[in-house]
């Protein structure tokens, strides 16, 4: 490391995974980033298929390392695309792809206190929270620097229901759509 005396850039950190949550949290984090005058990182953490104890078993997991590896790549920059398009965030970019579990990568990454590391607050049911392990949670138990959890889109738990309804093949109640309709549309001159 050399000590040339320039200050480091501020950084904005954000888990990426390409699911809607981390989509949402990758936009605030932009804007986060441009509020800040900050470089955007976001970071995609990845394991091989089984974790890391499954990769140490297997000698064909070294030969398909480099795959997972791109795959990795290429699901980040596809998130990337589904955030920003062709205009780009706006900031300076910087895109890690990171081997390890999610929450331990994004706080390793993010190892200093005037980082800023967002993460998507995932889903608020009491089933979820009780099941899985939440990265949010990690997040905020151990980085040394302040963490933004940012909470689920609205359209999130819209989608959630509309899969819901398709699996037990009800029917869509139309009328609210319609309202919703009327409300949006202009008024005829």
């Amino acid at each position: 490391m050399s000590d040339s005396g320039a200050p480091e850039a501020a950084r904005v950190l954000v888990g990426v995974s390409g699911s809607l949550g981390s989509l949402t949290a990758l936009c605030r984090a932009a804007d986060e980033a441009r509020r800040r005058g900050a470089e955007l990182w976001p970071v995609l953490a990845w394991e091989p298929p089984g974790g890391e104890l499954a990769a140490r078993r297997t000698p064909a997991s070294y030969v398909l390392l480099d795959e997972w590896r791109r795959l990795a790549r290429r699901n980040l920059l596809t998130a990337l695309d589904d955030a920003f398009g062709d205009t780009g965030p706006g900031v300076p970019m910087r895109a890690l792809v990171a081997r390890g579990t999610a929450g331990r990568a994004l706080v390793e990454s993010a190892d200093r206190e005037s980082d800023l590391l967002v993460v998507g607050a995932g889903r608020r049911s009491g089933w979820h929270r009780l099941c899985s392990c939440s990265v949010s949670r990690y997040c905020l138990a151990h980085a040394v620097c302040p963490v933004l959890a940012v909470p689920p889109s609205p359209l999130e738990a819209e989608l959630t229901t509309a899969h819901r309804r398709n699996l037990w093949r009800l029917r869509l109640d139309t009328r609210r759509l319609a309202e919703a309709a009327e409300k949006t549309t202009a008024p005829d001159a």
